[in-house]
This record gives C-alpha cells, sequence and structure tokens, in this order.
C-alpha cells in the first residue's frame, strides 16, 4: 500500500473552489475554517486542505481502529486506506453531515469488513474497552490514588470481564459503546456512522450497556 504523505503546507497553498461551482456556493454557507468547508476545497483540488485534515484525524482514526483490531500495524495499515479512500471520494463529497460522521463511517465500515475477513483469527481478548488511554495513560473509572495488590488484581480481573463482554456484544452495538465512549461521538453522529435513526440508535446503546451492567453486576 503507498505510504500516504503527511506535511505542514499552508492551508492557502492549494487549488481554492473554482467560481461559481456548486462546491463554491456550498463553501459560501458554511465557516471558511470548518472541516467540511475544508474538505469541499480538497475537493475543488486543495492539496494542502486534504494534508491538513489527514493530519489532524490520522492520531484518532488510529486509536479509533485499534480498539476495534487490537493491532497496531492493522490499525495504521486501515488509517492509511481510510484517508486514501477519503481522497479518492474528494469529487463526490457533499457537506450534508459532520465531516467527522463521514470519516468514521469509513474508518467503521473497514473495520468492520477486516473483522469479518479475519474473524478465524481473533481471539475473545481483541477489544479492550478498559485498556489506558494513550494519551493519559489512565484507565477509565479507575481512581488516581496508587492501588493496592487486591485493588489491581480486582482491577485486572474486572477488566479481563469487560473484553469478554464487549466481545460478545452485537456487532452494532460493540461499535456504537466504543464511538460513544471513547470517540465522545453523540447520538445523532453514531446514528449517521450506522445508518439509524436517533431514537434507534439510543436504543442500541441502552441494550449494550444494560447487558454490559448486567454481565458485570459483581464488579458494580
Amino acid at each position: 500500500m503507498a505510504t500516504l504523505v503527511l506535511d505542514n503546507s499552508a492551508m492557502g497553498a492549494g487549488t481554492s473552489s473554482r467560481p461559481g461551482s456548486p462546491e463554491a456556493g456550498m463553501n459560501a454557507a458554511l465557516d471558511p475554517h470548518s472541516d467540511a468547508a475544508i474538505m469541499l476545497r480538497v475537493a475543488a483540488g486543495d492539496e494542502a486542505g486534504f494534508n491538513y485534515l489527514a493530519q489532524k484525524y490520522h492520531r484518532a482514526i488510529i486509536h479509533f481502529l485499534f480498539r476495534m483490531v487490537r493491532n497496531e500495524a492493522v490499525a495504521e495499515e486501515l488509517a492509511q486506506e481510510v484517508f486514501l479512500r477519503v481522497y479518492r471520494s474528494r469529487e463526490s463529497y457533499r457537506a450534508e453531515a459532520k465531516f467527522t460522521t463521514w470519516l468514521y463511517r469509513i474508518a467503521t465500515n473497514l473495520a468492520v469488513n477486516h473483522a469479518r475477513d479475519t474473524k478465524h483469527e481473533r481471539s475473545a481478548q481483541t477489544i479492550y474497552l478498559d485498556a489506558p488511554d494513550e494519551e493519559s495513560g489512565t484507565t477509565p473509572d479507575v481512581a488516581d490514588d496508587e492501588p493496592s495488590v487486591e485493588q489491581r488484581l480486582m482491577r485486572d480481573e474486572r477488566m479481563a470481564a469487560i473484553r469478554t463482554h464487549v466481545m460478545a456484544l452485537p456487532e452494532r452495538q460493540r461499535m456504537a459503546v466504543l464511538m460513544h465512549k471513547y470517540q465522545g461521538m453523540d447520538y445523532r453522529q453514531i446514528g449517521d456512522v450506522l445508518n439509524l435513526s436517533e431514537s434507534a440508535t439510543k436504543s442500541l446503546l441502552f441494550r449494550a450497556y444494560q447487558t454490559l451492567r448486567d454481565k458485570l453486576k459483581e464488579f458494580v
């Protein structure tokens, strides 16, 4: 796979939207500094805009994919493919939803396809819902104070249980939990990615969290 080139080109560099073009008309209704407006300029030929968006979201997309595939090399390869698809689809992009919604839809579809293609290779420990955050190093719901040996053992047991039960969730529930818990996406954004209504997304997440609560009662 070709390596994605990321540089620090100025946002003003590259080709701007063509006067009178549909992209220019849509751009006028958007904040010119928004991701959607930048992507519309990419559609019109602004290479620097693409590099800016790729740099802005590259790390977040790798983290998102890593939590699904639990393999750093695969996550990085899939992230490259995400941005290649963004670039290849630039001319068909329409600012009908947030740029991040479109971006995470591409990433989710790639992750789902990869999971299906490699299902026989994966173990029950593929997804780590309680894995330490890459930036802060902290674990969700764990106090900052140094835990005792007993607390560490309980935490490790809890994390192992969460890993198992998250992997057992139906595919859409698992994806929704990851987007909601780790990417901070709201119901509407998750619904757009999964092609669900907002109410259906709320119901999906409710069922997922209820299942996890029921399975993890002994740790609550």
